[in-house]
């Protein structure tokens, strides 16, 4: 059963071709970034196509709690006027966070280094989602923490009074964490370096040389690649202009492949490399997707698509390529449902520590739908039934992520039975306008009993 006090479930049926350009959101991660950074710097930052959503909004409460200025003008432009790196007053209130492992994780790291003493806590989901990875390269600067066993939140983080520069050589690609260390390291005088075994999404690096830090990145061969800060710059307000999040693209990217008859435009879609893993895979299943009109916006490669319906064939995903796709994982399952043959994933561990234990709750919700999968503690089988062979009906455990909604939904919309999820709400954490975005499209969704 879903945690939520109201949940709201929905079933999705059987759909006609899907049609239209969908405006999609702006990035989640770089929202995040854009109002963190812009707290940290000195005059006025503008940020354009802010995601406005639960997560998000969320962030930019705390950064006020803080001692940021930011407010939104009537034309949804938002504007940031810091307070400088290290210059966060200490809060009054507990840091909500929400549903957000990025915010609270970002925001620990920022606050490492600080000396301020903040407690911060989430939502049941949150709650429940480890903050010990994040923790134990943050003590190394100095900063001590409070709270539950196993490093759960609601735990207090005391920043570093007289801060230390770090290496961390992260155990296993984390952005989160990455981000974190790096944003820990802007108020620690000398050189702060993190060792990453694979290139994780790189928006922080980008935003920090946006604002004005010096970063350098270097292979250092087996190891992967390090990515160096020098501590205590002036970072100076900016102009960001926040592209479509390519994670919430993926949904009805993907429903326009395995929706007989479909045909979609998505503008602007990022086709950072750090993030673009799944268009790779869905290629290499013979999606039909070109691309056109491809530029630079605000650092960002993005392009418009056009995404056609058609069958795909099974793959298998390696290790190294997990984490540009990481959030993409779900929907990719059940892209693999409608392909022909089985489909391997492997490098997931990641997602035993989202939203969710996702690898176990997208097992669980494939089985609901009809379809036999296999998965270890790092992979995941599905054994695809091809474009009109998923049974469907079932009720899909959301366990509070959005973006397992999101996905089963998408399945639905194909299978020869309506699939159900047993609640919605927290879709608006990242895609507040998913549901009518979709049905605008020719989705169709019904409230059970209605």
């Amino acid at each position: 059963m879903s945690a939520t006090a109201n949940p709201q479930p929905l079933a999705a049926g059987r759909s006609p071709g899907l049609a239209g350009n969908p405006r999609i959101p702006g990035d989640k991660s770089i929202s995040h970034r854009a109002l963190i950074f812009g707290a940290l710097a000195v005059g006025e930052t503008t940020v354009q196509g802010l995601l406005e959503a639960g997560d998000v909004l969320n962030t930019a409460a705390v950064l006020r709690e803080l001692g940021a200025d930011i407010t939104r003008d009537p034309d949804g432009t938002w504007r940031i006027h810091g307070v400088g790196v290290g210059g966060f007053a200490e809060p009054s209130n507990v840091l909500d966070h929400g549903n957000s492992g990025t915010g609270v994780r970002l925001m620990m790291g920022a606050i490492a280094t600080s000396p301020v003493c903040a407690t911060f806590t989430g939502d049941a989901s949150l709650r429940r989602r480890p903050m010990g990875r994040v923790l134990e390269p943050l003590s190394r600067f100095g900063a001590e923490t409070m709270g539950r066993k196993g490093g759960l939140l609601p735990l207090t983080l005391k920043g570093a009074a007289n801060p230390l520069p770090v290496t961390y050589e992260l155990p296993v690609p984390s952005a989160q964490v990455k981000s974190a260390v790096l944003l820990a390291g802007l108020n620690a005088p000398g050189r702060t370096t993190v060792i990453e075994p694979e290139a994780t999404r790189d928006h922080t690096e980008r935003m920090l040389r946006h604002f004005g830090a010096t970063v350098s990145i270097a292979d250092v061969g087996p190891q992967g690649r390090a990515i160096s800060l020098d501590g205590q710059p002036m970072l100076t307000g900016r102009e960001v202009v926040v592209p479509p999040d390519p994670s919430s693209a993926a949904f009805p990217l993907v429903a326009a492949l395995l929706v007989p008859g479909s045909r979609l435009s998505l503008s602007r879609v990022m086709l950072n490399p750090t993030r673009a893993g799944l268009l790779a895979v869905l290629t290499r299943m013979g999606a039909r997707i070109s691309r056109s009109n491809e530029r630079i916006e605000s650092g960002e490669t993005v392009a418009d698509l056009e995404v056609t319906a058609g069958a795909l064939r099974a793959t298998t995903t390696e290790p190294e390529i997990a984490p540009s796709m990481i959030d993409e994982f779900p929907i990719l399952a059940v892209a693999a449902a409608f392909a022909e043959g089985t489909t391997r994933m492997n490098g997931l561990a990641e997602l035993r520590v989202k939203e969710s234990d996702r690898l176990a709750a997208v097992a669980a919700g494939l089985g609901e739908i009809g379809i036999t999968c296999r998965m270890g503690e790092d992979w995941l089988e599905v054994d695809g039934r091809g474009a009109d062979g998923v049974p469907g009906g079932g009720r899909v455990t959301t366990h509070m992520d959005h973006r397992i909604a999101m996905s089963f939904l998408v399945a639905g919309l194909a299978a020869r039975q309506a699939v159900t999820v047993d609640d919605t709400a927290f879709i608006s954490t990242s895609f507040p306008t998913f549901i009518p975005m979709m049905e605008k499209l020719g989705a169709i969704f019904k409230r059970p009993n209605a």
